[in-house]
């Protein structure tokens, strides 16, 4: 399907792929994963032919169809439908020329070639997928007009999906999803009948969704079997290995380069220092494998822990309008340790009742209930528009800190993770995954009690996702994560609240009962719990009819128990008895007397146990079979 041979590309008169080469099979499906501004982004442009190589070739199959994306989400007054509709251009060819044909074997062709790709059920897949992306029947007949930015970019998406493309380039396609839409992508793309490449930093979808990577490092590519976990295992053991390759050769070159200083000299080495000389100039260096380090975030923790409940919401209701709250009957309550994920579609008020948490919106009805001095902070991706543009993250930090001595608000700008030849960068002038930092960095400059975090992963690559959990594993305060990254989810959150049908309530299940129940396998889920329950309950009881069965037995191993208890009582009452040394002065006869006590009592306390070891051997076996 897909050959890169010996490809070099730049951009910007900067070198992102050199002398690189893999090969991809009809019908793969490979996730491409590496550093942000590795070049990821540029092998599809260069595969797509938007980008000639400077060197080496990308060849496919003869008469490959390439979809992508379209980077500009449709704003026409068309419904959503007819737009997805529309991206399958073969089947809207020959549905208009059915309606001017007249040669009736040309008519048999159309309406064959109609048949063969499934035209005629166009319209139901078409209405599946935008389903899947969050559009009900109701949405899918509106027009594309009357969406925001981040809804059209799903229109755009389920298109490239409609027209099941030979090639399908994906690249970052959760940037624009919720949490329930990356799920069904993620089962969609697992059944895709054709070959996938997907540029993402999500790992359970890397993990679920394709069955092999492409890793772009140095320059080069590398093709993985398996999902992402199985790679990131594999290279790890490989960067070990290599490591270990190349100390055990610098004690070689050390050696051999010794042996030359010394004897090179000498008219009777001469000859074997020469040969080690060059041994070591044909010696292939092993480079020490240089594991590029990912800046850790630092979260600040409040200098006073609040009382719990921190948050408490009674008969609450929060909405926009007085008359249409967008949520209501809220019963909940926030501690001061809690880690919790609101999972739930957008639009279904995830963001309105984190609005309300962070003091943004007020109650229409109910009662809030806040701990004196808490302090609430909140991350959202939209908050990155309100950055000065020409700004650095210093002249950021500096605005909320301005008494402070220039050394120690460069010290908190380091601790967003931001190089220093980044400190003065203008905002304008950051990758998205570092306005992500300063933004954060300033929303958490406070110390909240309440880290409340909207999609806080969009620009953070693997890595960096992995730094972000851990950095909000080791906050003090809680937290109330919002994240289309299951993978940050399972790490951070110890508690689900559903966000549906106007309300918030506790979750009762896990992230594995959230995705069945948003894949339609939520039914099977349920069966195996209850067959599990019922399986431990029959366990239970066939575990209680073999201790009735087996009580007599248990009743000697018991006895066996309290004999021996009581010899081991008085062997130790003996020997402290004997360990007074004015005894053997006092009472010699005695001193006799007890040791051959003792050495009787032992000789029972032996073959009580042994009698104890026998007993509890059986009564194991007749337990287990």
């Amino acid at each position: 399907m897909l050959t890169i041979n010996d490809l070099s590309l730049r951009v910007a008169g900067r070198l992102l792929i050199e002398n690189a080469s893999v090969q991809l099979a009809s019908g793969a499906k490979a996730g491409i994963v590496g550093r942000n501004g590795t070049g990821k982004t540029t092998l599809f442009r260069a595969i797509t032919g938007d980008l000639s190589p400077e060197s080496g070739s990308i060849s496919l199959s003869r008469g490959t169809r390439i979809g992508q994306v379209a980077q500009e989400a449709p704003g026409t007054e068309e419904a959503l439908i007819e737009i997805v509709l529309k991206a399958d251009i073969e089947r809207g060819r020959l549905l208009k020329e059915a309606e001017t044909a007249t040669d009736p074997h040309r008519i048999a062709e159309i309406q064959t070639r109609l048949a063969d790709i499934g035209a005629h059920s166009a319209e139901a897949r078409a209405a599946e997928i935008l389903a899947g992306l969050g559009f009900d029947a109701e949405a899918q007949k509106r027009p594309a007009s009357s969406f925001s930015g981040g809804w059209r970019m799903r229109v755009a998406l389920a298109s490239v999906l409609f027209a099941e493309p030979d090639l399908l380039l994906l690249d970052e396609p959760t940037n624009y999803l919720d949490l329930e839409g990356t799920l069904w992508l993620e089962s969609y793309l697992s059944r895709y009948p054709h070959t996938v490449l997907l540029i993402s930093h999500d790992r359970d979808l890397l993990n679920r969704a394709v069955n092999s990577i492409i890793h772009l490092e140095n320059k080069k590519l590398t093709l993985w079997a398996g999902g992402y976990d199985q790679f990131a295992r594999q290279y790890a053991e490989k960067a070990e290995l290599q490591e270990k390759m190349r100390v055990k050769q610098d004690a070689k070159r050390k050696h051999m380069q010794s042996f030359v200083d010394r004897f090179r000299a000498k008219a009777s080495k001469a000859r074997q220092a020469q040969s080690r000389l060059k041994a070591l100039e044909k010696m292939q260096v092993i480079a020490a494998n240089v594991m590029a380090q990912v800046a850790p975030f630092n979260f600040p923790s409040p200098d006073k822990v609040v009382a719990s409940p921190i948050i408490a919401v009674e008969s609450g209701a929060v909405g926009y309008a007085d008359d249409k709250p967008v949520l209501k009957q809220l019963n909940l309550r926030i501690d001061n340790d809690d880690r919790i994920a609101l999972l739930g579609a957008n639009g279904n008020g995830k963001s309105t009742f984190a609005k309300l948490l962070a003091g943004r919106l007020g109650l229409q009805a109910g009662k809030l209930t806040l701990a004196p001095g808490l302090k609430v902070s909140i991350f959202a991706q939209h908050q990155m528009d309100d950055l000065r543009p020409a700004e650095s993250a210093y002249q950021h930090v500096r605005r909320v800190m301005p008494d402070a001595p220039e050394a120690k608000v460069r010290a908190r700008v380091a601790q967003f993770g931001l190089a220093t030849e980044k400190m003065d960068t203008p905002a304008r002038d950051l990758s998205g995954g570092e306005k992500a930092r300063l933004l954060m960095g300033l929303s958490s400059l406070d110390a909240p009690h309440l880290f409340i975090l909207d999609e806080p992963t969009n620009h953070l690559d693997i890595d960096s996702r992995q730094a972000l959990a851990e950095a909000l594993n080791d906050f003090d305060g809680a937290v109330i994560l919002i994240s289309h990254d299951r993978h940050l989810i399972e790490a951070c959150a110890d508690r689900l609240w559903l966000v549906d049908k106007g309300t918030v309530k506790p979750f009762d299940g896990d992230m594995d009962d959230y995705r069945a129940l948003m894949t339609g396998g939520a039914s099977q889920r349920k069966e195996k719990r209850e067959a599990d329950k019922a399986s431990k309950a029959d366990k239970r009881r066939e575990a209680a009819r073999k201790r009735a069965e087996l009580e007599p037995l248990a009743k000697k191993i018991k006895t066996a128990e309290g004999l021996m208890e009581r010899l081991r009582k008085r062997i130790d009452a003996i020997e402290a008895e004997m360990a007074d040394p004015s005894l053997y002065a006092r009472d010699p006869a005695k001193v006799s007397t007890l040791a051959k006590e003792r050495s009787d009592l032992s000789a029972k306390l032996e073959t009580q146990e042994e009698l104890w070891l026998q007993l509890s051997s059986d009564y194991e076996e007749a337990m287990a079979g």
